[in-house]
């Protein structure tokens, strides 16, 4: 059976900014779907212990004075969905994340601030992630545009209820990719252990083809110093690592 018929959970963040190193989980979602079987979510509302900034508050809906009247403790949150997750992956079910490199670090460093074990040391090679972003960019590299996940339902008509929710947004990363997969029997025909192994390199070469241009462009040529290569998560820099 092609494994897009089977199981699949999505992951999202929503967050206070966009620095994978200092910003924070504020709301988040693990959705499992697929497979012939009932949608199951869970999701959490959690407490930064930083200020959320007005523009992050301005996407996603939270703001500190919510976060910290009706959020959990961080380090609880935290450690619940870096369980949730592990026992998803280890179950052998695939995660679906958009811009999986910015969900999944986000996590790996909110883990190492709280003294949760990270996802990656609880399951090391059986991690498989699918990343609409990263299969979109494979499929259709010309094609102008945005590419955000409201774009890339667009694209594959797929319905979007609520934006910028991590409950609406997981489960349609996961629709994308469903789409994504029954399309193109190059993605959708291939094992997830290949499929995963693909996505790594499309993601190294996506990304220098970034910085390339950022390179290639007046004004923007300090950006290619910017961009990471790594997917699905940037490894975090151990003591004595350089900068």
């Amino acid at each position: 059976m092609s494994w897009y018929l089977g199981r699949m959970a999505g992951f999202d963040l929503e967050t206070t900014g966009i620095d994978v190193e200092a910003d924070r989980i504020v709301t988040a979602c693990v959705v499992q779907c697929g497979g012939r079987a009932p949608v199951q979510s869970a999701t959490w509302l959690a407490d930064p212990g930083v200020e959320i900034p007005e523009g992050a508050a301005a996407v996603h809906g939270i703001t500190t004075e919510q976060a910290r009247a009706e959020g959990r403790p961080a380090a609880e949150v935290v450690e619940q969905l870096v369980a949730a997750l592990a026992e998803t992956v280890l179950a052998g079910t695939p995660l679906v994340a958009m811009n999986a490199a910015f969900d999944l670090t986000i996590l790996d460093r909110e883990a190492r601030r709280h003294g949760v074990q990270p996802l990656v040391d609880l399951v090391g090679t059986d991690l498989r992630v699918l990343d609409p972003k990263v299969l979109d960019k494979r499929v259709d590299q010309f094609r102008r545009g945005g590419r955000k996940l409201e774009d890339l339902c667009r694209t594959y008509k797929v319905r979007l209820d609520g934006a910028h929710s991590a409950d609406a947004d997981a489960i349609a990363a996961c629709r994308v990719v469903w789409r994504i997969a029954q399309q193109r029997a190059d993605i959708g025909g291939i094992g997830l252990d290949a499929l995963h192994a693909a996505q790594v390199a499309w993601a190294r070469e996506q990304a220098e083809g970034l910085a390339d241009y950022f390179r290639r462009t007046p004004g923007k040529e300090h950006q290619a110093a910017t961009v990471r290569v790594e997917w699905p998560l940037i490894p975090a820099q151990r003591d004595g690592d350089q900068a």
